[in-house]
């Protein structure tokens, strides 16, 4: 029995397209968001009233204390920036975004508004409790509460006037505050989804993959690792505690900002505050302001402060704004869609046990050739060794080529993800990320058609391996085929390329 080149390319064509059926067939639903229809007060935005951003003089003298803040697992850090001047003050706790990281991101405008009259404090996040697989946005929301109570002790503090700000991941903590703690008496958003955290990170990436101009196959790949990801609270519903939020809101958004869906934030901020009772919003639309308020990455967008210190100094009068949207108009151009979840064997966990499974076949044939050497007996010698020797390159080839091929996946989408963050990178890059995944998925098929191959040839020929031989080649080809597999759920081998 012997098999031609012409018989083995026909071979490995024929269960490409049945891998990509395969693909096709227990994949979940595809991700593909649709345009959005946005209200028609998005369309046209009034333009901001100019009180709000009238120049403010931030010209008073501040100081700085460093406190500790015992919080539940650990004590936190806090920097305390307030003006030198006589009387009560108005004051603010700026709470984080994603990440680890300290107060002193948050040095630069904590300045400017203690300078403009307003207390702040910034504060370093926590460590227990908070990774990048699981955090608690309860948990998150007792330091912001304590840190508030810290403010509010303060004898240059007005406690009737003291309140919280919150960006991007801090928009799912600061309403679960405020809504604890009633004695909080404003609240700021700043880019906040308000979405689920599942739904704002497929939307900033699908952004992202259209600007890079990426494959339908790219976004394929990545929404359903999403989906099989098992972090709880990346489907956070921050709903229920937007509706029981009552103080005055102020939610400040870029039309420049990549990351978030802030035309749908809106409409589900004011949507939510309003079944809670709340009419005291004003949100305002900075032109020009990415996700950090900032123009492209540099200053801060000119009417960022400003709104922000007129809007706590004038407090009340300004919690009920004439116009409660205002701004520069924000295009969004799709909906924040919910990524479909995984089917069981999409699952993260089941998809580790495969990739543990693989690994453990690749594994399982060097390991057992040293304990054969190791018991004495010289691989050379026995019967069918020159048969033997070119099977087991092959198979080497191949084990090689499934690392490689895990490898090449694992650096494609850390090289998404990096471009995402940074809203950064080209799109020659990711064409050909995404053609070298290919071409070593359809490498791997052909490897494993070539060496089942050889092992049907031999035995055809009158091969009788041997039982650390079988271990090989079933640790191997099976792992090979798990991989496979995978790669066809994952879209490496669905069609147009």
């Amino acid at each position: 029995m012997n098999f031609g080149r012409s018989t083995l390319a026909m071979i490995a064509g024929t269960l490409m397209v049945v891998l990509a059926a395969l693909g096709h067939l227990i994949s979940p639903p595809a991700f593909d968001p649709p345009p959005l229809s946005a209200s028609p007060e998005f369309r046209s935005l009034p333009a901001q009233p100019s009180a709000e951003v009238r120049p403010v003089a931030a010209t008073a003298p501040v100081g700085t204390q460093t406190v500790s803040v015992s919080a539940r697992g650990e004590t936190l850090r806090a920097t305390i920036r307030y003006p030198m001047t006589p009387g009560r003050h108005p004051a603010m706790v700026f709470v984080q975004g994603s990440g680890s990281g300290d107060g002193g991101e948050f040095t630069v405008q904590a300045e400017w508004l203690a300078k403009a009259g307003i207390v702040t404090l910034a504060y370093d996040k926590r460590t227990v409790g908070y990774s990048f697989r699981s955090r608690d946005f309860t948990l998150l929301a007792d330091d912001a509460d304590r840190m508030l109570r810290v403010l509010r002790a303060r004898p240059d503090v007005d406690p009737a006037r003291a309140g919280l700000w919150g960006v991007s991941e801090g928009g799912w903590v600061v309403p679960v505050a405020a809504a604890r703690d009633p004695a909080a008496s404003f609240v700021v958003l700043v880019s906040s989804p308000n979405v689920s955290p599942l739904r704002q990170v497929a939307w900033a990436l699908n952004e992202q993959l259209l600007r890079l101009h990426a494959p339908g196959g790219v976004r394929d790949l990545l929404t359903r690792a999403m989906g099989g990801v098992g972090f709880d609270f990346l489907r956070y519903d921050g709903v229920p505690a937007l509706r029981g939020v009552h103080q005055p809101v102020l939610a400040l958004y870029g039309t420049m900002d990549p990351s978030i869906p802030f035309v749908e934030s809106t409409e589900t901020l004011t949507r939510s505050l309003e079944q809670g009772g709340n009419t005291d919003y004003t949100i305002r639309y900075l032109a020009g302001a990415d996700h950090a308020m900032r123009l492209n990455g540099g200053r801060y967008a000119p009417g960022y402060l400003p709104t922000l210190a007129n809007w706590i100094n004038g407090l009340p009068g300004t919690a009920k704004p004439s116009l409660p949207i205002a701004g520069a108009t924000p295009v969004q151009r799709f909906e924040a869609a919910d990524v479909p979840a995984a089917p069981w064997w999409g699952d993260g966990t089941f998809l580790w046990l495969t990739l543990c499974l693989a690994a453990v076949g690749y594994v399982a044939a060097p390991v057992t050739e040293m304990v054969v050497r190791l018991r004495g007996r010289d691989l050379r010698l026995q019967a069918n060794a020159e048969l033997w020797g070119t099977i087991r390159r092959r198979l080497r080839r191949m084990a090689w080529t499934g690392l490689g091929e895990l490898a090449a996946v694992l650096a494609f989408i850390t090289l998404i993800v990096l471009f995402s963050v940074n809203q950064a990178g080209a799109w020659p890059a990711v064409q050909a990320g995404w053609l070298v995944v290919r071409i070593l998925a359809v490498v791997m098929l052909v490897q494993e058609v070539a060496a089942v191959a050889a092992v049907l040839t031999g035995l055809h020929e009158g091969w009788q391996p041997s039982r650390w031989e079988k271990s090989v080649l079933t640790g191997v080809l099976g792992g090979t085929g798990l991989l496979l597999v995978t790669a066809a759920y994952f879209g490496l081998f669905g069609f147009p390329w």
